[in-house]
């Protein structure tokens, strides 16, 4: 594993973990090949009274390990969390992801976020994310 590998699988995750972040926690999810547990870390975005996960590179290892897992998954953040994902449609991912841009993502201000992860400009249009949600995986948190 390169230095890099390390830092985005191991440590970020742990860093996530310890609850030191407003909205970047870790995700834990069973890994669909090996079994064990998987850690990564996401940006929780709000929407409507609801939280809401979204992948920036749509279909990768996570999401695909959360759908193996029928949507059962961890959120670590201080302490564990046993939570359920459910995958929003379509056709209701536009206003999560302008909610996204909105609330900042990591360490990018909305306007960066909207140029770096969607490719829009400083100040998106419900309609204009409309057009690329195709592009990216949302999933609603549940707790159990």
């Amino acid at each position: 594993m390169s230095l890099v590998e390390w830092i985005q699988k191991k440590a970020i995750p742990w860093f996530t973990s310890l609850g030191l972040t407003s909205r970047t926690v870790t995700l834990e999810v069973r890994g669909r090949k090996t079994g064990r547990p998987i850690r990564v870390s996401l940006a929780r975005t709000d929407y409507g009274g609801q939280r809401y996960f979204v992948s920036l590179g749509g279909e990768v290892d996570w999401v695909k390990n959360v759908r193996a897992a029928g949507g059962q998954a961890v959120l670590i953040s201080r302490s564990r969390t046993p939570i359920n994902l459910e995958e929003i449609p379509l056709a209701d991912r536009a206003p999560v992801l302008l909610a996204y841009v909105q609330k900042r993502a990591f360490m990018h201000s909305g306007a960066q976020a909207s140029r770096h992860f969607f490719g829009l400009g400083p100040r998106p249009t419900l309609e204009e994310m409309g057009k690329i949600a195709e592009r990216y995986v949302v999933f609603k948190i549940v707790q159990d």
